[in-house]
Formats: structure tokens, C-alpha cells, sequence
């Protein structure tokens, strides 16, 4: 390896490094060590190559010399021949030894990634809904990419070059010492001039290289927010397009002016290390030829030297950056760590009950809940402050008991932010309760493993989310068995079956993302049919029929109508006309129950009910609207 790739590599390490000067933890690494456990035999086999490697490169420089010494001796020359099959075969050994260990290292790095991710991403399922919440999702897939994949050069690249290099700068040292301990001496003389000009630059570049990745980030958020669907849109509304031109190009220009300053940065300090080995080599050079015709050195002598010198510079610089790797590393796990270390606090029971079979009730038993804080569920690096919110814990339900039958529909009515979709929240466990309990079928839901809650309860939320995937997709998302013939069952009953039957790829249309490309009334009957299929006993219908017109509603409720019969259903709604021939209808207010009855009984009792009633069907039209109608 040249010194000019020496060079190189040191600014690699050095851009890709973070000088974190955190002490070591036990505890990290320890976990680390859980997760190299199953990779234990490649890793010594990784590490055994690299250090036979390191021994092929040092033999190569001698047997160079002994090259010359046989020329200059006028030895015979079968022995010139011997030598330089020797080298040719050591070099062929040394290639093919180069690709094992790199296979082996790609191996074992890859593998730590698969096992990291799956373990992250399977962590981060369990996590509750106020995590998503709160947490920026770029900055969540950061510790699934950057953070991971800095983890797995801990053992891909520092640990195989701590243990080569090590081997390397020994065997050099002693080779050289051996030859001549003179001229040993004088070269490393040269060392600081080497090393700390490549760790302060290294130190400056590494700076410079986190604020490009600032610039870079903040140039691809706002890329990313004004080309989505939504954003585009509001653009598009209230935006200023010259203006918007402006600020990006003022952005853009950040990360071109830094990127110039690296650019530069990078050139002088390869050029100050390409003196420095210039000036090495011809110390070697002049004072090993001085020896060599005082015959005190053989001439073989000084050309093993010149190679070695460069096997020498390029082990010491980089265990001179090893322990910024190995903290760069550190913090990497740390960083994934901390993800694993949010416990979810949703658990499934270690011993769960079944869900008896038959029709399913709902009861809510004196249920007080208040959303988890930010420091429960959360980190403020994922949400991107420098300290966590510490709203949360206050109650938004209090004491709210009601009783669903077998087949009842009940209606939750109230002004927005009563509790209607907390309370719709907490039948499927996505949160747990703080006092009381919820029950199916007389059966805790904290008993219930998510398998069970999932086969018996069925939602359909405001916004009708649908994924960047096929029609066939997203509905096959609740039961993947289906066959084409229930999917077309459950678009019939959703109406869609006309609309998907004219689209140029039927069940295999992509739908975009968040199903852009279908329009709101369109998303949400995709949504219900999807329900529908997943044929759970109990139903949960939070504004289901908010995004439809008229006539689209009329349908959709047809279709409820016959496939919620003989199913529990709790509905939540605002247009209370849709929800008169409910059992029961429930009307919150501030987290408590304030009434309950029929639609028929609430209107003759008066109350919230026949206030909220009397707002949407008996209040005049204003004026400007009138004057449009």
C-alpha cells in the first residue's frame, strides 16, 4: 500500500469517524457481544486471514531485497528466478487471501445488519401509538441505516484492522530494526510530521463532513415535504413559487460552498502527505545508499527498507485513528441501543386467554386514562429538540363505564376532543388503561394476546390510510389468503366494484402513496372493504363516512348495514343522522359519559345531546352561504 492510499484511507476514517470521548460502557459492550456471538467462528476466521495477510505483506519488501542482493552478487540466475516465483506466488496468495477476508468481512457486516435491523424494526412494531407520534420518521430510519450500518464497521473494518495492523507494524518494526536500526530510527523520526497533521486534518474534515450531512438533510426534508402529496398541494394553494425557488437555491448553495471547502481540505492535506513520503523515501534513500557504499549495508538492504517504510506509515496512522473508530462505533450501537432500550408499554401477557367464541361484548369497567408523557415513549433525538416535551399524563377519560351487547351498535357522540377516539383507541389496546379495565367478551383485553385483539376487533379510522402498494395489497393486508373471489365480494359491498373493474391494471392498480391517486371517498371505501374482509366480530367505525358524498354514503351505509349485522359495533360520528337507529348512543363531554340513551329518548330528555342536534338541523344558514345556494 502506497502512502499516497495511506492517505486516503486515514481521510476515509477520519470523515467517517465521530471523536465521541464517552468511556467505555460495560454494559454496550457486553450487548455488542450478545450480538457477535452468533458470527464467532467467521470472525476468528476473519481474523486469522487478516493477520496472515499482514504477514504475506511484509515478507514481500525482504524477499525484494534478496532480489537485489543476488543481482548485485552476480549470484546465478536461478536463484534471481526462485525469488521472483516466490514473490509471484506470494502475491497470488496475498490476492486471494485479500478476497476471503473481504468476503468475510462483507459476510459478518452484513449479517450484523440483518440482525440489527430486524431486531430494531421488530422493536419499534411493539411500540405504541404515541411513539409514532411523536417521532420524525427520518429520524427513526436514520438508526435502521446510518447508525446500523456504523455499527457494522465495528466489526467489519476496526476490528480486522486493530488486529492486521497491529501484526503489521511489529513485524515491519522488527524487520527493519533487524536490517538497519539507523535508519529505522531516522524514519520514524518523520512519524509525528505524518500523524498529526492527518488527525488534525482528519478532526477539521470530520466537521466539515457532519455539516455537509446537516446542510444535506435540511436540503432533502425540504425536498421531501414540498414533493409529497400534501405538500405539493399546499404550494400549489399558498405558496410563493419564486420564493420557494429562492430559499432552496440559497440552501443548495450551502452544500455546493461546503463541498468546494472539503474538496480543497482533502487536496492539501493528500499533497502534505505526499511530501512527507517523498521526504521519507529519500532519507531511506540517501542515508541507506550512504551505507550501502561504506559497506555497512547491503544494497538489497536499502530497497527492502523503501518498501517497508511504506508498509510501516500506513498500520501506524491508522492505529493512530483506531480509537476514534472504535468510539465512532460505540456510538453507533449506543445510538440503536437506545431504540431497544424504550420499552413498549403495551405488553402481550405471558399466558394469554382465548377470546370465547360467539358474539362479543364491549364493556368499558370506571376506565381513567391520560396519554403517556413524551419521556415514556420517546427520545428527544428521535423527535429532533434538545429536551422532550413534558406535557402528558393528564387525564382525558374519567370514570367511563357503558356496556355493548352481543350485536348492539352503539353510537359516541361529542364535541371534538371529548374522548370519542381515545375511547376507540383503548378497545383494540393500542393504549393501555390507567385505572379500570376493558373487557371483550368478559375478557380483560390486557389478557388477550395482539393476535387474538386483532382476529376480534376491526377499525376503520378517519383518514382510511392506505399503502404505496397494489388494490390486491391492501385489502389481502388483513387476511393474505384471500382468494380473488372474496376480494371482489367485499368491493361489491363497498361499491368500488365498478371503479376497480375500469382501472387499467383491476386488483393490481397501485394506489400511490397514502392511496393518492384514488380520491377520498374512493380511499375510504377501500378501507371499509378491507374491513369487511377481515370479518372481525366487533367493528369500530371512527368517521368512516366522513369523506363521502351523499349518494356514496347512502351505499356504504347499505353495505354496513348488512355486513355489521350480528356483529358488535361501536361508531363514532359527528353527523348525527347517520347514527339514529343506533341501541345506545353515548355523548361525552370533557372524558366523561353525560348521557345515554336512544336517539328518541336523548331529543325528549334535552341536554348535550339535543343541543348538538339542534346545531346541524335546526341553525339558519349565514347569509353569504344562503346567498350562494
Amino acid at each position: 500500500m502506497s502512502m499516497e492510499v495511506t492517505a486516503w484511507t486515514s481521510l476515509h476514517h477520519a470523515l467517517n469517524a465521530r471523536d465521541d470521548r464517552r468511556p467505555f460502557s460495560k454494559a454496550t459492550l457486553r450487548r455488542i457481544g450478545a450480538f457477535a456471538r452468533p458470527h464467532r467462528a467467521w470472525l476468528a476466521w476473519f481474523v486469522v486471514c487478516s493477520v496472515f495477510g499482514a504477514i504475506l505483506a511484509v515478507a514481500t519488501p525482504v524477499l525484494a531485497g534478496r532480489v537485489v542482493d543476488a543481482i548485485v552478487a552476480g549470484r546465478e540466475s536461478g536463484v534471481v528466478v526462485r525469488l521472483a516465483i516466490l514473490i509471484a506466488v506470494i502475491a497470488m496468495v496475498e490476492a486471494g487471501l485479500g478476497i476471503l477476508t473481504r468476503w468475510l468481512s462483507a459476510s459478518i457486516g452484513e449479517s450484523l445488519i440483518l440482525d440489527l435491523r430486524t431486531t430494531v424494526f421488530d422493536h419499534v412494531q411493539r411500540m405504541p401509538v404515541a411513539f409514532f407520534t411523536r417521532t420524525r420518521t427520518g429520524a427513526l430510519i436514520s438508526r435502521l441505516n446510518s447508525d446500523v450500518i456504523g455499527a457494522q464497521r465495528a466489526f467489519s473494518g476496526t476490528l480486522s484492522g486493530v488486529v492486521s495492523n497491529v501484526v503489521a507494524l511489529t513485524l515491519t518494526l522488527v524487520v527493519m530494526v533487524g536490517i538497519s536500526w539507523q535508519v529505522t530510527g531516522l524514519a520514524l523520526l518523520l512519524l509525528p510530521v505524518f500523524v498529526l497533521p492527518a488527525r488534525r486534518m482528519g478532526a477539521r474534515l470530520a466537521q466539515m463532513q457532519r455539516e455537509t450531512a446537516a446542510l444535506n438533510a435540511a436540503m432533502s426534508t425540504r425536498m421531501t415535504e414540498r414533493f409529497s402529496a400534501p405538500g405539493a398541494t399546499l404550494v400549489k394553494l399558498f405558496g410563493r413559487p419564486d420564493q420557494e425557488s429562492v430559499e432552496f437555491a440559497e440552501r443548495a448553495k450551502q452544500v455546493r460552498d461546503i463541498g468546494v471547502r472539503s474538496a480543497m481540505v482533502q487536496w492539501v492535506f493528500v499533497t502534505a502527505l505526499t511530501v512527507v513520503s517523498a521526504l521519507a523515501l529519500a532519507l531511506v534513500y540517501g542515508l541507506g545508499g550512504y551505507l550501502a557504499l561504506e559497506n555497512r549495508l547491503d544494497p538489497g538492504d536499502v530497497v527492502a527498507l523503501a518498501l517497508l517504510l511504506t508498509r510501516l506509515y500506513a498500520p501506524l496512522t491508522a492505529l493512530a485513528s483506531a480509537r476514534v473508530e472504535v468510539m465512532s462505533a460505540l456510538v453507533s450501537f449506543e445510538r440503536v441501543f437506545e431504540i431497544l432500550d424504550l420499552r413498549p408499554l403495551v405488553e402481550e401477557p405471558a399466558q394469554p386467554r382465548p377470546v370465547p367464541a360467539g358474539p362479543v361484548s364491549v364493556e368499558f369497567e370506571h376506565v381513567t386514562f391520560g396519554y403517556p408523557s413524551a419521556d415514556k415513549v420517546s427520545l428527544a433525538s428521535l423527535e429532533e429538540v434538545a429536551i422532550l416535551d413534558q406535557r402528558g399524563g393528564v387525564d382525558v377519560l374519567h370514570d367511563v363505564s357503558f356496556r355493548v351487547e352481543p350485536g348492539q351498535l352503539v353510537a359516541l357522540v361529542g364535541s371534538s376532543g371529548a374522548g370519542k377516539s381515545t375511547i376507540a383507541q383503548l378497545l383494540p389496546r393500542l393504549y393501555d388503561v390507567d385505572a379500570g379495565a376493558v373487557r371483550l367478551a368478559g375478557v380483560d383485553v390486557r389478557e388477550l394476546s395482539f393476535a387474538a385483539i386483532r382476529e376480534t376487533v376491526g377499525m376503520v379510522t378517519q383518514d382510511g390510510h392506505l399503502f404505496h402498494e397494489s388494490i390486491r395489497e391492501n385489502l389481502a393486508f388483513v387476511r393474505p389468503e384471500a382468494t380473488d373471489d372474496e376480494l371482489w365480494d367485499v368491493l361489491g359491498r363497498a361499491r368500488l366494484t365498478d371503479l376497480v373493474r375500469a382501472l387499467p391494471d383491476g386488483l393490481e392498480t397501485v394506489v400511490g402513496e397514502r392511496g393518492y391517486r384514488l380520491s377520498g371517498g374512493e380511499r375510504q371505501r377501500l378501507s371499509i372493504a378491507r374491513l369487511l374482509l377481515a370479518r372481525t366480530r366487533v367493528v369500530i367505525l371512527d368517521e368512516a363516512t366522513a369523506h363521502l358524498d351523499s349518494t356514496s354514503e347512502a351505499a356504504v351505509q347499505a353495505a354496513l348495514a348488512e355486513a355489521l349485522t350480528g356483529r358488535t359495533s361501536i361508531v363514532i360520528a359527528h353527523r348525527l343522522s347517520t347514527i339514529r337507529a343506533a341501541d345506545l348512543i353515548l355523548v361525552l363531554e370533557d372524558g366523561r359519559v353525560v348521557q345515554r340513551g336512544t336517539h328518541h329518548e336523548l331529543l325528549a330528555a334535552g341536554g348535550r345531546y339535543e343541543e348538538l342536534h339542534r346545531t346541524q338541523f335546526d341553525q339558519p344558514q349565514p347569509a353569504a352561504l344562503a346567498a350562494v345556494g
